[in-house]
């Protein structure tokens, strides 16, 4: 099976980021030892506290709680199953207020509502009456718990964090941004020749994880009122026509293809090397009729941009590429609308930085194509937003050539943390929102995962900061308008345009 970590960690390329890379899974690993050793006081530990969802009116914390002294095999704690609660205020003395859960889990996961905007907040997660840990970042110089550092260096907070404000004027409508479902995977974090890399798989007699993940996405996107859904690339592990045809299936779980969501091709939806191009099953699949796998799409005003980011003969570990046709086609659909309000998706990132792990070639796009998208976005206002996938992480980056264009790394749907970003757009701004999805064997998987890379993947894959995966920005949506089937609750509609067509005016 081919890699499923990002491009770098199956070649790293240079002798100082190994060594680098070699100390952190050291220390790591001295790390996880000690605490198998250890002798714990409390009967249950409460650990890795994550603040993963902070709007302008509500939180999701996050959190484990595990039987100390155990070992799983992996370096984890066994499981043990309490009850759950947030208790929460607007001063660190006074936590007035508590969200608690409806049963007992190992895999907490609590959704703090009626939040002021603006407005800090103090608060401390809790299982049997010990208080939450935060998952620790240090290798990332992250925080995972708070928008402050407001409680680190006490055991278990109170932590804070501060509402944003919303977006201005009237919600339009939301996007699910998603990517890296690899079905057809059975092991996670598996890297050929680093024997702490050796992966991990779905505890026996479960569902296939990319499965369960792939189900409970596409539930948690309808329950979080998403009219549509931008699904970035790596849909299965290997280009094969039997796991296409699954994520297929589970994808028409939240509507129509070419209406309600969107696909794009990742490296892993590649043609095998034993196929030509009659056995490409993604473009069999998803792009009709064996079509470009690249497209725009019109809603009421708002355009969406799909780039195949793969589209090339490659190893798949070599940076993403788009043709020259696919390159001239994109350009030339940005100028005939400089300022139309445009969201691009692709499986490359064009940039990568702020990585714990080294960075290759194959993580992000080639570099002079990168150059000429971000000099076509900086002659074109209207774009606002660039999803991609394939790092596996939540990455937030701004870039001074093209400032007006939030570039968007989203973490993979398949491991932890397992989830989507939420894109809502508002007539005067939008914002961005991780979710984790849920359901019992979709967090327990999600936890179960975090174990990727010797340990070290929160670092990478979570996001260091809140606003890595949470922002709010400002942009012009006053063209657009809100879709007469997303307010009747059943999708957004809106107008396909195959490449070299113009999209018709409102």
């Amino acid at each position: 099976m081919r890699c499923c970590l990002p491009a770098p960690l199956a070649a790293l390329p240079d002798p100082c980021e190994v060594l680098r890379a070699g100390a952190l899974l050291a220390l790591r690993a001295a790390s996880a030892a000690a605490h198998r050793t250890r002798p714990h006081s409390s009967h249950v530990a409460v650990v890795n506290l994550e603040l993963v969802t902070l709007t302008e009116d509500r939180a999701v914390i996050t959190w484990f709680t595990g039987i100390p002294g155990t070992d799983d095999g992996l370096g984890h704690m066994l499981p043990a199953l309490t009850d759950g609660e947030v208790v929460y205020g607007t001063h660190p003395g006074r936590l007035n207020r508590v969200a608690g859960e409806h049963r007992p889990t190992a895999h907490h996961h609590v959704e703090l509502t009626g939040l002021e905007p603006g407005q800090t907040y103090y608060y401390q997660a809790r299982s049997r009456g010990v208080a939450a840990t935060p998952t620790a970042l240090h290798f990332a110089r992250g925080n995972a718990a708070g928008t402050s550092l407001h409680g680190f260096g006490s055991r278990g907070g109170p932590y804070a964090f501060t509402t944003p404000q919303p977006p201005p004027g009237r919600h339009l409508l939301s996007i699910a941004l998603c990517n890296d479902l690899h079905l057809g995977e059975t092991t996670a974090g598996l890297v050929t020749g680093i024997p702490l890399f050796r992966g991990v798989s779905q505890r026996p007699g479960l569902a296939p994880y990319p499965e369960v993940m792939g189900l409970a996405l596409v539930e948690e996107a309808r329950r979080r009122g998403a009219d549509l859904l931008l699904a970035a690339g790596d849909i299965s592990a290997g280009g094969a026509p039997e796991d296409l045809a699954h994520a297929r299936r589970i994808l028409d779980g939240f509507g129509e293809h070419g209406q309600d969501y969107f696909v794009v091709r990742g490296n892993h939806d590649r043609p095998g090397p034993e196929h030509g191009e009659s056995g490409d099953a993604f473009r069999r699949g998803f792009a009709g009729d064996g079509g470009p796998g690249y497209f725009g799409h019109d809603v009421g005003g708002l355009r969406i941009l799909g780039l195949d980011t793969y589209e090339k003969r490659g190893n798949g570990a070599d940076s993403g590429g788009l043709g020259e046709e696919q390159l001239s086609w994109f350009r030339r659909r940005l100028q005939e609308n400089r300022d139309q309000p445009t969201v691009v998706f692709g499986h490359h990132p064009l940039t990568v930085r702020d990585s714990v792990f080294p960075v290759a070639a194959g993580q992000r796009l080639n570099r002079r194509q990168a150059r000429s998208i971000l000099k076509a976005y900086a002659a074109a206002p209207g774009v606002f937003l660039h999803h991609a996938g394939h790092t596996h992480r939540n990455k937030r980056t701004i870039l001074s050539r093209a400032p007006h264009v939030t570039l968007q790394e989203v973490s993979a749907v398949k491991e932890y943390p397992g989830g989507f970003t939420l894109l809502r757009i508002f007539s005067g701004g939008y914002a961005l929102n991780f979710y984790k999805v849920r359901g019992a064997e979709a967090l327990e998987w999600g936890e179960r995962s975090r174990r990727l890379a010797g340990g070290l993947w929160p670092h990478h894959a979570l996001g260091r900061s809140v606003t890595d995966r949470n922002s709010v920005a400002t942009h012009d949506f006053s063209g657009v308008t809100r879709p007469a089937a997303a307010m009747a609750g059943s999708g957004a509609r809106g107008t396909a345009v195959l490449p070299g067509q113009r999209s018709a005016p409102d």
